[in-house]
This record gives C-alpha cells, sequence and structure tokens, in this order.
C-alpha cells in the first residue's frame, strides 16, 4: 500500500463513517445478541417473550388467564385478561404508550417500581424485539370500555393506536408473524412450546394457562395447564416415572425481606440430584444464590437432625453435601424486586442477601417436616447415610485407580492416540466405537489437534448406578483420565484437555445405543461439559452415491431419495416421454414419508447407472475417506448437544435409561409407529 493510499484511508474515517441505527434497526441488524440465534431456539424465544409478559401480569395478581394459540401460516396469538397495555399518551415521547412499548428499545413499565414489582423481562427489549423480528404484528388492548389496535410491520407501525371496538372485558392480544428473512426455518416445535407453559404454570400458582394448535385443521390439539400446588406439582411431575423414598413432598412458600421463597422437594431411589433454581420465573442453569442457600440449609439441617435422633453417633463424620442430594428432586423459585442476573442469559442468580433468606426459610420449614412426618424423616436419612457409605466406597476407588499423578500425560490410558497439541482450545477428542473404527480414525485423522480413544464395547448405563461402580469400570476409567477433568466432587472444568469431545458411532442400532448410554454419562456427572458447549456428535455419511464419475456422499436416506430425484428429473427429456421414464417427485420435507418409494427408486438407480454403497459401520471406509467426510473441519458435520429443556431432558434420560420398564416401553411403542426397517 502507498503513503497516499494510506493516507486517504485514514482521513476518510470521520463523522460519514458512523452509522446510526434507529428505533428497532439494531434489533434486525443483529438478532442473535436480543433472542441469542436466528436458530429455532431464537424463534421459540419470540413466543416465549410474549407469554412471559403475560406471566409478569399474572405474577402482579392481575391475570387468571392465558391463552397460547399456533396458527396456520406461520402466526402465534398470545391473549391475556391482565390489565391490558396503557394507549394513553406518554408524556416523554407525545406518543400512545402501546406504541412506545412496541416500537422502543428499553420502554416498559418494568424499570420503575410502579406496576411491576418483579418481573422477568428486566432488559425491557422483549416485546417490541419480537416486533422488530415479525414481518407482521398486531397489539390489540382491551381497556377502558374500548378496543384499541396498533399494526406493524418489520416494527413500523402502519397506522397510529385507534379504538376499533368497545367491550367489557380487559387484556391484551399480541398477534405476530416471524420474518422469514431473519430467521431460518418459520417452524415452531409443539412439544418444546407445551413444556416452557407448563413450566410457567407450574411456577405461577393459579394461572391457567391454554394452548392450542390449530396450524392443521385435521389435527388440532388443545391443552390447559392449571396446578394449585404451585412448585409442589412441579415436583410430583419430575418425580412421576420414579420410586418415592417418601410419599410426602415437603412445600413452603414464604415471603421475607421483600424476597419470596417457594421450595418442593421429595427424595427417590435414583442416584443423581436433580435441583432446578428459578428467579422470577427464569430457569437459571448456573444456579446462584437461591440454590446455595438451598443447599447449605438443606446439609445442616439433616446433620442436626440426624445427631439430634441418634442416627448419626459422635464418632460419625457428618453427612456432606453430596450425600444430603443423591436421589434429591427440587425446585426452588425466588422473586425479587431487582435481580442481578450474572451475564446476559441469565443463567446464574448473584443476589448475596438471597442466600441467607432461602436458607432461612427452608430450614425453619424443613425442621418442622421433619418432626412431624417421623417416617418421612427416617427415610430421607437413611437414604442419605446409604450415600455416605457409598460415598466412602467411591472415594477408596478413586483413590486406587485415580491417584495422585494419574492425571500426567504419562499416565494416560494406552489405547489413547493423543495429539501433540497441548492447547485444549483448538484439540478434539473423538470417542469411537470399536478397535476397527478407532484403527481407522487413529491412520486418517490429524494427528496436530485430534485425539482418538476407542472404546469396546458398550459402556456402563450410569442411570443405574453409582460413583464406586464408575470406577471399576475399565472403559469409562479410562474416558475420564482422557478428559482430564476428574469427576465427582473433584471436578475442575479447567483442566478439560480437550474443548471439542466428539462422539462417534456406527449408523445402526448398537451405535445409536452406544451413543445414547456416553451422552447419559456426560448429562449424569459432565454436566458442565454439555453447558458450555464442549460435546458434540459426529454425523458419518450414510451412502456413497457415484454419478457420471462424481462422488456425493449423503447423510440420510430422505437426502439419498433427493439426490436420486434430482437425477430422475435432469435424465427426463424436456418435451416428450418415449425413450424415457417418469417417476413422482420425492418429498423433500424429511419428516414426510417416502414409503412405497423404493421400487421407484430402485428403478432410477438401474436406468441412471447410480452405484450406491450403503454404510453400515464406521470399519468400512478407508482412514482418507473417514477423515474427509466425517473428521475433516472443512466437510463433517457436527451436531452440539445442547439442552434446552432441563426437565423434559431429565425425563427422556429416565424413561429411557431407568430402571422402570413399563414407561420406556409405552415410549418405545408410541414412538416406534411406521418403523419398517430396522438396522440389527
Amino acid at each position: 500500500m502507498s503513503p497516499k493510499t494510506k493516507k486517504t484511508r485514514e482521513e476518510s474515517y470521520d463523522a460519514g463513517q458512523i452509522t446510526l441505527l434507529e428505533g428497532l434497526a439494531p434489533v434486525r441488524k443483529r438478532p442473535g445478541m436480543y433472542i441469542g440465534s436466528t436458530g429455532p431456539r431464537g424463534l421459540h424465544h419470540l413466543v416465549y417473550e410474549v407469554v412471559d409478559n403475560a406471566i409478569d401480569e399474572a405474577i402482579a395478581g392481575h391475570c387468571q388467564e392465558i391463552v397460547l394459540e399456533l396458527l396456520p401460516d406461520g402466526l402465534v396469538r398470545v391473549s391475556d385478561n391482565g390489565r391490558g397495555i396503557p394507549v394513553d399518551i406518554h408524556k416523554q415521547t407525545g406518543r400512545s404508550a402501546l406504541e412506545v412499548v412496541m416500537t422502543k428499545l428499553h420502554a416498559g413499565a418494568k424499570f420503575g417500581h410502579g406496576a411491576y414489582k418483579v418481573s422477568g423481562g428486566l432488559h425491557g427489549v422483549g416485546v417490541s424485539a419480537v416486533n422488530a423480528l415479525s414481518s407482521y404484528l398486531c397489539a390489540e388492548v382491551r381497556r377502558d370500555g374500548k378496543v384499541w389496535q396498533q399494526e406493524y410491520e418489520k416494527g413500523v407501525p402502519l397506522s397510529k393506536v385507534k379504538a376499533v371496538g368497545e367491550t367489557k372485558g380487559k387484556g391484551t392480544t399480541i398477534t405476530f408473524r416471524p420474518d422469514v428473512e431473519i430467521f431460518e426455518k418459520i417452524e415452531f416445535n409443539w412439544k418444546e412450546v407445551l413444556s416452557h407453559i407448563r413450566q410457567q404454570a407450574y411456577l405461577t400458582k393459579g394461572i391457567k394457562v391454554i394452548a392450542l394448535d390449530k396450524r392443521n385443521e385435521d389435527s388440532l390439539q388443545s391443552y390447559a395447564f392449571y396446578f394449585d400446588g404451585g412448585v409442589s406439582s412441579f415436583v410430583r411431575h419430575l418425580n412421576r416415572n420414579n420410586e418415592a423414598t417418601h410419599p410426602n413432598i415437603f412445600y413452603v412458600k414464604k415471603e421475607m425481606d421483600d424476597v419470596f421463597v417457594e421450595v418442593a422437594l421429595q427424595y427417590t431411589a435414583d442416584y443423581r440430584q436433580n435441583v432446578l433454581g428459578f428467579a422470577n420465573n427464569i430457569y437459571t442453569l448456573e444456579g446462584g444464590t437461591h440454590v446455595v442457600g438451598l443447599r447449605t440449609g438443606l446439609t445442616r439441617t439433616l446433620n442436626s437432625f440426624a445427631r439430634e435422633k441418634s442416627y448419626l453417633k459422635e464418632k460419625d463424620k457428618n453427612l456432606s453435601g453430596d450425600d444430603v442430594r443423591e436421589g434429591l428432586t427440587a425446585v426452588v423459585s425466588v422473586r425479587i424486586v431487582e435481580p442481578q442476573f450474572e451475564g446476559q442469559t441469565k443463567a446464574k442468580l448473584g443476589n448475596s442477601e438471597v442466600r441467607s433468606v432461602v436458607d432461612s426459610v427452608f430450614s425453619n420449614a424443613f425442621k418442622d417436616f421433619l418432626e412431624e412426618e417421623p417416617k418421612d424423616a427416617q427415610a430421607i436419612i437413611g437414604k442419605c447415610i446409604l450415600a455416605a457409605n457409598a460415598r466412602r466406597a467411591a472415594k477408596n476407588a478413586r483413590e486406587t485407580v485415580l491417584r495422585k499423578g494419574v492425571l500426567d500425560s504419562l499416565a494416560l490410558p494406552g489405547k489413547l492416540a493423543d495429539c501433540s497439541s497441548k492447547d485444549p482450545e483448538i484439540s478434539e477428542l473423538y470417542i469411537v466405537e470399536g478397535d476397527s473404527a478407532g484403527g481407522s480414525c487413529k491412520v486418517g485423522r490429524d494427528r496436530n489437534y485430534q485425539a482418538i480413544l476407542p472404546l469396546r464395547g458398550k459402556i456402563l448405563n450410569v442411570e443405574r448406578a453409582r460413583l464406586n461402580k464408575i470406577f471399576t469400570n475399565k472403559e469409562l476409567k479410562s474416558l475420564i483420565i482422557a478428559l482430564g477433568t476428574n469427576i465427582g466432587e473433584e471436578f475442575d472444568i479447567k483442566k478439560l484437555r480437550y474443548h471439542k469431545v466428539i462422539l462417534m458411532a456406527d449408523a445402526d442400532s448398537d451405535g445409536m445405543h452406544i451413543k445414547t448410554l456416553l451422552l447419559t454419562f456426560f448429562y449424569r456427572y459432565f454436566p458442565e461439559l454439555i453447558q458450555q458447549g464442549h460435546i458434540y456428535v459426529a454425523q458419518p455419511p450414510l451412502y456413497r452415491m457415484q454419478y457420471k464419475g462424481k462422488t456425493k456422499y449423503v447423510y440420510s436416506d430422505e437426502e439419498r431419495n433427493r439426490f436420486l430425484s434430482k437425477i430422475n428429473t435432469d435424465e427426463k427429456p424436456q418435451e416428450k416421454k418415449e425413450g424415457g421414464f417418469t417417476v413422482k417427485k420425492i418429498k423433500e420435507n424429511p419428516e414426510e414419508e417416502t414409503e412405497g418409494k423404493e421400487e421407484e427408486l430402485a428403478e432410477i438407480k438401474r436406468k441412471a447407472k447410480v452405484s450406491i454403497q450403503r454404510y453400515k459401520g464406521l470399519g468400512e471406509m478407508n482412514p482418507e475417506e473417514l477423515f474427509r467426510t466425517t473428521m475433516d473441519p472443512e466437510n463433517r458435520v457436527l451436531k452440539q448437544v445442547e439442552v434446552s429443556d432441563i426437565a423434559a431432558t431429565d425425563e427422556i434420560f429416565d424413561v429411557l435409561m431407568g430402571k422402570e420398564v413399563a414407561p420406556r416401553k409405552k415410549f418405545i411403542q408410541t414412538h416406534a409407529k411406521g418403523v419398517q426397517n430396522l438396522d440389527i
């Protein structure tokens, strides 16, 4: 670059280069900053923002019913019978308050101390962000005897707020259509939507939430949620597939020092804990001070009670936090005026005063519960003492197999083919099914940053085992050592040796089972790795298609069918049918059936001279091919493991991997309908 050119570019940086995004333009420019992503998660976030506004009205005591409707053509409608968004003139802007709320960021009643004492949507961008990211939105307010309405297009009002009718009711109705220019796909997951509003109904005692799926006239669906038991109903729901250790669910709700606390808990015969924390109805994935307060109070109260009743003798050590949380299902929900969340995602509550309030409210009520319900108390203490014995056995096993220095590079498992890089951020660990596939991966990999750990056979199902059993399992022991984080009380995510841990198994029923066992292991004992985005599932190709000297790898039956259908279209003469062949186009939606098309596809394959190889195992590919299709960052397909609904995820692991047979049988019967071919 010449000095003259450089000077010209430097001088061009003036006020003219400063771009000012006004109104809702920043939301459309950077939607991920406001809703997380433009994929399915962000799309559903729009629905939750509108629903949660209605929930805030219910928390404030002004709303008793919310109706959510999924409508045809991508429309969503949410109605409530709250007070209705104000429509009078806002003094600062000279516009209707409704228009201000719908079109201005950080505008709303949640920043002051009048309309809402507590609220989840503290950033004030919720409904305005929904408006910005919708191709169409209509806000309808029933207030002061009239029906007020304003319509918008991509966040811009199409007219002023106007009265369009009279009414004796009150409330707000928001109807919107997400913008196809913003989102990858406008397709709502009905089960995911139901899960969210069910959770909100549990957390908002006495609110009725109705959900209607009207997208298809032939399959209308409706659900109504109303839980007078609050979070105790939530705990009962979470434990419905588990064997309860004691019959009565502990429950307390109380307001203290301007903090509303609601806690419910019950122990089960399971070995792991399931403690969910909520602050102003927002799920705090990483816990926070409210969860710490519950744990502290639980450990202290059980130890004090056990010694007072002589369950623990003078020579016995106290029960640890892990001992009293084994098999625990608990929900702690707090509502506070000024919550302090750590991070934009609100994943962790930081208010220091909440810890002591939750501790005090819970401890006093739980002590009374143990005194008043002696059979429940005996079952709980007995469960905790058994857990303590198992912990000591696990500690002995850990000291045997994970003694000091075992995590050093010299002590890594012999079957691990490590990478040369010591930088965890670029290092990848492939957990591969079988020695054969492991051998191909070791040869084909990039040794600089890709490590391979082959597993022999199916690992232990940890859903049915305590920690001490894990330490005696050779395959899991190798995996724990390779990760470098240790496990249980000594887990330290800072010592993770690979920031991408990739599960790779055959595309058959055994491979699916192995991936499920591994996912169970990570979800139950390494949840932090999932939460921080370190766990992935590799997607090896199912078919190699060779046509006219070119090779294409496809990853599903649907993709294969589309490829063959396209070949048929290309081969078919433009104007005449003689000498050609016709076949109905294979549906492009993977969810739609392609049943009955196999003969037609076979005919296409024969006439077009397409060579197709079906891969049932990773070992069928040579090392170069395996790397190119499944391990090369330029070509591979990886699925990152995420947890969007903690309650639903817990339930599916309980059903599929737990010891109860009946729920698993029902699940298989429900979801296996229409299965024609199964790899066994």
